[in-house]
C-alpha cells in the first residue's frame, strides 16, 4: 500500500538557483521599498513635482471675506465653479513695473486655453495708467480685511509687487515675490488646472 521508493530529491545545483532568485526577489522588493521610504521621509521630490511659488503654511483664509469690486458690487467666490484667482495687490508706488506685470498676467491667462475661463485676475486697488486689462479681471476696493490673508504683501515697491494664488475655495495657497518669473506662475497654475 504504501511506496517505499523515496521522494525525488531536487539536485544540489537546481536548489541552490532557486533559493538565490527566492533571495534576490526579496531583495528587490524590500530593497525598494526602503529605498522609497528614505526618499520619502527625507522630503525628496521629483523636479516635476515642486512648485516654483512659495507654498503658504498655513494658507490665508479667505472664505468669510466678500471682497468689494470697485466698480461695484461684491465678488463672489463660488466654489461650486472651481475658478482659481491670481491676486495682486500692489503698493501704490508699481507704476512701470505693475504695468509690466499686467502685460505678464494677461499672456499667462492666454496660454491656458481653453482652461482661461477657470482663472480670474484680481487686482486690488487702482491699476497703474497703462495697465493691460482682460475681461477676467476684477478690480478689488483695498481692505484690511482682504489684504490681511497674504503674508509678505508689504515686500512689494516700485520694483514689483508679489503676487498670490488662491484657490476655488478661497484659501491663498501659493506666493510669488516681486520680479519673479510669469513662467513658473503658468507651470504651477496649470498643474493646479489640472486638478478636478
Amino acid at each position: 500500500m504504501n511506496d517505499p521508493s523515496p521522494a525525488p530529491t531536487i539536485p544540489v545545483r537546481e536548489r541552490n538557483r532557486n533559493r538565490t532568485l527566492l533571495v534576490l526577489i526579496v531583495v528587490v522588493f524590500f530593497g525598494s521599498a526602503l529605498v522609497a521610504g528614505a526618499l520619502r521621509f527625507t522630503g525628496w521630490q521629483p523636479a516635476g513635482m515642486k512648485n516654483h511659488g512659495e507654498l503658504l503654511d498655513p494658507p490665508g483664509d479667505l472664505r468669510d471675506v466678500v471682497p468689494r469690486l470697485v466698480d461695484g458690487g461684491e465678488y463672489d467666490w463660488n466654489p461650486a465653479e472651481r475658478t482659481w484667482r491670481i491676486v495682486v495687490a500692489p503698493p501704490a508706488d508699481c507704476t512701470d513695473a505693475c504695468v509690466s506685470l499686467s502685460h505678464d498676467l494677461d499672456k499667462v491667462w492666454r496660454l491656458f486655453g481653453h482652461r482661461a475661463d477657470h482663472v480670474h485676475i484680481l487686482w486690488v486697488g487702482t491699476p497703474p495708467e497703462g495697465a493691460l486689462r482682460n475681461r477676467v479681471w476684477n478690480v478689488i476696493e483695498p481692505a484690511p480685511g482682504f489684504t490681511v490673508q497674504f503674508p509678505g504683501l508689504d515686500a512689494g515697491g516700485p520694483d514689483g509687487a508679489p503676487v498670490y494664488v488662491v484657490d476655488p475655495n478661497g484659501f491663498v495657497i501659493l506666493r510669488y515675490a516681486p520680479g519673479f518669473d510669469p513662467g513658473h506662475l503658468r507651470t504651477d497654475l496649470a498643474r493646479l488646472l489640472k486638478l478636478k
